[in-house]
């Protein structure tokens, strides 16, 4: 399960939020929750690396489909408003893809500051209180929760899941919980990599027949300026949220809502790592694009981004470059140049790590980080050779990657004054290209009343057999309206309206 589940989530410096629900009725006939949202700092980002489990969601109001508003904090974070009891207590719930349990702080949770900065879960206080008991643990990357789990009905919008398994939480060992704008997490993910065989909610939902369609879309409102984050609609998809048709793409493992992808594209080039296809996942509670370091390090050169200048690369170029080169030209297997370099003890048996952590984090210098280095640098050779470069301009773009390569934080900062500059990037879905603009990819961030620009891609490297894997989280989700549906094991994508 990835780890148990491995992604990222951006979380939030405290501030102030209201825990009561405003709902009415809207003349579409829909029923809307009102949201609030928040610039972005650079503080709030650094603090938000977390490499988790998952979550997010919206609703229409009828009796076919039920729609739930979201709030949009800093384009990095969407969450809304659930109700869980009787009479319904509210929660503040990140509502993510990338997981499958529902959870919240329990009133039992005495040992963690986070639990006493977020709404508790009181089970004495409502009626429809079913006890359960089974003790559970979900582990992220950067701590984990633990508690026990509970029945108990959830309001999500206006619809009603009746007796909804959850997790109560007792522990919170992350500062990433303390600081984040969320009270919990409400998964929506298959069942598969749910801790404790919880049903997600929108299996519940389908079983309890609440839904006329079987399936939940998303549309997150990127505009920084508008009072709404965004919808989740459960049972039906809001045709004002999108233009054209969706390109649906069948999910090829469930668990994560995974997919086969293809190439991305750099100003309509091949970036060559994903040629020949990669898996990919669509991750709500992922704030940016999430991909192998080979291809993130060659986005970050074409937007200008700047990261940290890994000494390891441009070793492996200075010094075995050429000979990357030669062998290539020389029609040598790919896979097989670097064992032959001596930098690399397999042929083709390894990926471009061994792990999920990037190789420019610093547990991963040294020999495995040479290696690995080796393979992105046959990568980017290779993709040039392709256009008939020149040994010199070959090996100089491959130096200048090296430069490119992500600081250990993921994040690479751009020029606010060259965004209109940069190229268009594509992803090749389902045999279609899906273009992020400069202004789609880049994401702003406030900084001592100064606005900031990050590359909204990041390295994250999955190796084989599950990987190379791309985390297409909201920066991708807030351009294409994205529907999940359940009960065909798909996914589509339209352009956001």
């Amino acid at each position: 399960m990835m780890g148990q589940r491995h992604l990222l989530l951006v979380t939030t410096c405290l501030w102030a939020l209201s825990c009561g629900l405003l709902l009415h009725a809207s003349s579409d006939g829909f029923l809307r929750i009102n949201l609030n949202k928040k610039g972005l700092s650079k503080d709030d980002l650094t603090a938000a690396k977390l490499v988790r489990q998952g979550n997010r969601l919206l609703k229409i109001s009828s009796s076919d489909s039920d729609i739930v508003p979201l709030v949009d904090f800093l384009n990095t974070q969407y969450y809304g408003v659930i109700g869980i009891g009787t009479p319904p207590q509210n929660f503040t719930v990140i509502f993510d893809t990338g997981s499958s349990n529902l959870w919240v702080p329990s009133a039992k949770c005495y040992f963690s500051i986070a639990c006493y900065l977020h709404n508790k879960y009181k089970s004495k206080k409502s009626n429809t209180y079913k006890a359960d008991g089974e003790s559970c643990k979900i582990t992220y990357g950067s701590g984990s929760i633990s508690g026990f789990f509970s029945k108990d009905n959830v309001l999500v919008g206006d619809l009603v899941v009746k007796n909804q398994k959850f997790i109560e939480a007792t522990r919170e060992t992350s500062p990433t919980f303390i600081v984040g704008k969320f009270d919990g997490i409400l998964g929506l993910g298959y069942p598969d990599i749910s801790v404790g065989k919880a049903l997600p909610i929108w299996q519940s939902m389908q079983e309890q027949e609440l839904l006329a369609d079987d399936v939940f879309s998303f549309w997150l409102n990127r505009d920084p300026d508008a009072s709404s984050g965004g919808e989740l609609v459960f049972g039906g998809i809001d045709p004002k949220h999108y233009k054209g048709d969706h390109t649906y793409t069948p999910v090829t493992s469930k668990g994560y809502w995974q997919f086969n992808m293809g190439d991305l594209l750099i100003d309509g080039h091949s970036t060559g790592f994903c040629a020949k296809g990669c898996a990919a996942i669509v991750d709500s509670g992922t704030s940016l694009l999430a991909g192998p370091t080979a291809i993130v390090a060659q986005v970050n050169h074409a937007i200008g981004a700047e990261g940290i200048i890994s000494t390891e690369c441009k070793e492996v170029v200075s010094e075995y470059g050429e000979m990357i080169l030669d062998l290539l030209i020389a029609q040598t297997d790919p896979r097989k140049v670097c064992s032959q370099v001596g930098l690399c003890m397999f042929d083709g048996k390894r990926s471009v790590s061994n792990g999920i952590e990037s190789v420019v984090e610093e547990e991963n210098l040294g020999t495995d980080a040479l290696c690995s280095v080796c393979e992105m640098a046959v990568v980017w050779i290779e993709n040039q050779l392709r256009e008939n470069k020149t040994k010199e301009l070959i090996l100089n773009y491959a130096n200048q990657l090296c430069e490119r390569l992500p600081s250990p934080n993921g994040e690479s900062t751009v020029s606010c004054h060259q965004i209109s500059k940069m190229p268009n990037l594509a992803f090749t879905i389902a045999n279609k290209t899906f273009i992020l603009a400069p202004e789609q990819y880049i994401v702003k961030l406030e900084q001592g009343g100064q606005t900031v620009c990050i590359s909204g891609f990041m390295a994250f490297d999955i190796a084989a057999p599950r990987g190379p894997l791309w985390i297409l989280g909201d920066v991708f989700m807030g351009a294409y309206h994205t529907v999940f549906d359940f009960g065909k094991d798909r996914i589509g994508f339209a352009v956001s309206a």
